[in-house]
């Protein structure tokens, strides 16, 4: 188990320096430049902006500074916002993303993992189908699309809820749902295709010919065999929530940190571009980790090598 956990973190630093390393790289290579605006400014202003950021150093002197600033958590000063950093930007903006997209989380296991089993339960039924097609719809449909139905039914026609910003508990609702929408129909699907493989094991057959009820075979026998695929979307689904979707965040106004890494790529600002993609990406690669440790502690039988 320590061998295996040893190995899946070096793995995983690894992963991160070429995410970072490639993001870096990217970014110069794009053609233009983080000072250019709409009014130009002269060509000694900006060899001067160019030289107070670094700018103006070759490209490998530039990397190797950056990266080993970034070991220390420190990602250069935004090139946009003045006289704020990358990572104070991330610690205010992120914690806003992390707590919808929290909630999200939080709703879409608490609805897809019981209507999944349902729909396996009641297979070939009507509520089979039902849970069958809400969940292709939630696939199929884009989150803008949510976003806009929500928008027009519940908040411009209907005037339930607020339509921006994140000051009541009222103001979650849209955005949650249309964050929980897609992962919710991924659960349910994930969880009903996983019970009708494990229903039909012999275990299973055993189970109901001792006279178990239905509710124990379901919970006590099944569940924790057929929950397993979903423990493996949770780590990046987590991932994805937790750092808001940028169409959601920028539909809704949410000031998080999805709204700051889309205004960072219109403005070019290259220094928020990469710390908050190497952020997220870190993000990511922390929730797969945790999920493949997670696996051996759900399911013993499972051998880590």
């Amino acid at each position: 188990m320590i061998k295996y956990v040893s190995k899946r973190i070096i793995l995983a630093i690894v992963t991160i320096w070429a995410v970072a390393t490639l993001t870096f790289f990217l970014m110069n290579m794009v053609p233009g430049g983080p000072f250019l605006s709409e009014k130009a400014i002269s060509p000694q202003a900006t060899a001067a902006l160019e030289a107070k950021y670094g700018l103006d150093k070759p490209l490998m002197q530039r990397y190797f500074t950056y990266m080993a600033d970034a070991l220390h958590g420190d990602f250069g000063d935004s090139l946009k916002q003045r006289g704020r950093t990358v990572m104070s930007i991330i610690k205010m903006k992120f914690p806003v993303s992390a707590r919808v997209g929290g909630i999200s989380v939080l709703v879409a296991l608490c609805l897809g993992i019981p209507l999944g089993c349902m729909a396996a339960l009641k297979r070939g039924k009507f509520l089979d189908s039902l849970i069958s097609v809400i969940s292709t719809c939630g696939i199929a449909v884009p989150s803008f699309v949510v976003c806009t139905l929500l928008l027009y039914a519940l908040g411009v026609n209907l005037k339930l809820l607020p339509t921006m910003g994140l000051t009541s508990w009222k103001h979650y609702i849209m955005p949650v749902i249309a964050l929980a929408f897609y992962p919710t129909a991924y659960i349910m699907r994930l969880m009903r295709s996983s019970m009708l493989d494990v229903m039909g094991q012999d275990y299973m057959r055993t189970a109901k010919a001792k006279g178990v009820a239905g509710f124990w075979i379901l919970f006590k026998h099944a569940m924790r065999n057929a929950i397993l695929p979903v423990v493996t979307y949770v780590g990046p689904m987590l991932a994805y929530t937790v750092t808001g979707s940028f169409v959601v965040e920028k539909i809704f106004v949410i000031p998080g940190l999805g709204g700051e890494f889309v205004g960072a790529i219109s403005g070019r600002d290259y220094t928020l571009i990469m710390g908050t993609t190497i952020f997220l990406a870190t993000l990511i690669i922390i929730m797969n980790v945790v999920v493949d440790i997670v696996y051996k502690l759900v399911d013993p039988r499972i051998k880590l090598k």
